[in-house]
């Protein structure tokens, strides 16, 4: 099985499903979500036999594809998968299914085509893990601008009421982020050697190109990705995005589709642009902390459920970024985790709030309360999971952000001190939330509240139980992890600060 095309099986499977989806007729609703769910399964089940057979101690990338393309400009059909990238598409490909089963009513209701937004969850599920698999910056381009297409159409097709405006919203900030690394792109074929396959990955570390240069394309690519991530400011996108998309839309947008900007930073600015990063580092690690802040305090002020939990995300992307810059093997094993942690804890958040939103039909937190009383299974799960988001130790988060904060410590020390207040503030925003939803006495509406039904805690269940056993046993996703950082510092050329430990009195210097 070593020739066996994984990677490319692994992007066909979901676009088959997705054609065969939008091809059965419209009448045949319960057929079109089965055809979907059977499809992410079989996906799922590819991913974990691909997993199995990944040797984690290796540095480069794996179960590797390279086919010519466009020879002409030197563009291949590259695909292959680090520690970092195969965290990235398992957590893709556990999330799906997950956002499937969560969706099976959401269109019922609305009068929009069940079939189609099914198999636009496969197409972006193809997308989705074609870029964290590509290998050659030209296909990972091209990906990375088509992942909008169905996220787009999601967004604007089964949303919220002001779904038009959040969509538009959503697909002018991407694609100008887009338009950016496309010159980018572009530039950096203009310096690099030229060949059949120049856009590898490989082919392009090492480029030589002058100071000016290598600040001018590392700017167009981390834009880009600061975009996608988002990092503050240019992240109010996403309140608007991920308050107003069906709540599978919304988990895979903000816990999936957000991860490949900050993917693209530690996979392609620091290792494309070592000297730029490093020039650049403690601007970056700046808009990381006020990122932190700034998301933590407007979570704490707002009003609507889903708008709080998307507030809390630019927080945590905050922290992702601070790790990645922090140019430490710590601050960058603690970011890829984190984004792992991250995208089940927010996945949890979204869809129990999709839950309780689906028995209210309201998005406002003042509206609720008392759940805890008649749905103690819906109220439990929601508080898991923003335990979760917290940090609390014992649960998942706590291992990546206590990683980004010491690792980032040992460089930038102020950075990591105020970043800590972020912490506080998620406290706050979290335990009040939890508080004016499920305390107290039951409301008129939320009395008649029913707890999970069977297919809600299907929904549920794996993702509680993964934020548990990450919280206790996170090294073996370390141990697949800290090779690709390994090889990332070493691309960037630098080294984890020496320790600084007091000379005993009377010791010589």
């Amino acid at each position: 099985m070593a020739d066996f095309p994984w990677l490319t099986a692994l992007a066909l499977i979901p676009l088959v499903g997705a054609l065969v989806v939008a091809a059965l007729p419209e009448r045949l609703e319960l057929a079109a979500k089965q055809v979907a769910l059977g499809f992410s399964l079989l996906t799922l089940a590819v991913t974990i036999a691909m997993a199995l057979q990944f040797e984690s101690g290796t540095k480069g990338f794996q179960f590797e594809e390279v086919h010519e393309w466009i020879p002409q400009f030197g563009v291949s059909y590259a695909l292959g998968v680090d520690g970092i990238a195969l965290v990235l598409i398992a957590m893709a490909t556990v999330l799906t299914p997950v956002c499937i089963l969560a969706s099976w009513h959401d269109v019922d209701a609305t009068r929009r085509s069940v079939k189609g937004y099914f198999a636009l969850l496969l197409l972006l599920e193809t997308f989705m893990v074609g870029v964290f698999a590509a290998t050659d910056v030209f296909l990972f381009y091209v990906l990375f601008e088509a992942m909008l297409v169905p996220m787009y159409f999601i967004i604007g097709s089964y949303g919220g009421p002001q779904r038009s405006y959040a969509a538009v919203k959503f697909l002018l900030y991407s694609l100008l982020g887009g338009l950016l690394m496309l010159a980018a792109v572009i530039g950096l074929f203009v310096v690099s050697d030229g060949g059949p396959q120049a856009f590898l990955f490989e082919n392009m570390l090492g480029t030589d190109m002058g100071t000016s240069t290598e600040r001018l394309l590392f700017v167009g690519f981390f834009i880009a990705f600061a975009i996608k991530a988002p990092l503050w400011p240019v992240h109010t996108w996403l309140p608007d995005a991920a308050a107003e998309s069906p709540p599978g839309g919304a988990v895979l947008l903000v816990g999936v589709l957000d991860k490949v900007g900050t993917f693209g930073m530690i996979r392609f600015c620091l290792p494309l642009f070592p000297d730029a990063s490093q020039w650049a580092a403690p601007v970056v690690i700046t808009l990381a902390v006020i990122g932190i802040l700034y998301g933590a305090l407007l979570a704490i002020g707002q009003t609507d459920i889903k708008r709080l939990i998307a507030y809390t995300s630019i927080s945590h992307f905050g922290f992702i970024v601070m790790g990645i810059f922090a140019m430490t093997t710590q601050g960058q094993s603690g970011a890829t985790l984190y984004m792992v942690n991250h995208g089940f804890s927010t996945a949890a958040l979204f869809l129990i709030a999709g839950f309780l939103i689906s028995r209210r039909g309201s998005r406002l937190i003042a509206d609720y309360g008392g759940v805890q009383r008649v749905a103690p299974m819906l109220a439990g799960t929601f508080l898991v999971a923003g335990l979760s988001s917290l940090a609390l130790p014992g649960l998942s988060s706590f291992v990546s952000e206590f990683l980004v904060l010491v690792g980032t410590f040992t460089r930038y020390e102020a950075a990591a001190i105020v970043a800590t207040g972020g912490i506080i503030l998620a406290s706050l925003y979290i335990l009040l939330m939890y508080q004016r939803t499920m305390t107290g006495q039951p409301g008129e509406h939320t009395s008649r509240f029913a707890d999970l039904n069977v297919r809600e805690a299907w929904v549920v269940a794996p993702l509680i139980a993964v934020i548990i056993a990450l919280g206790f046993a996170p090294q073996p996703l370390l141990d697949v992890i800290n090779p690709a950082v390994d090889r990332t510092m070493q691309q960037v050329g630098v080294d984890d600060p020496a320790p600084e430990v007091p000379a005993a009195e009377g010791s010589e210097p």
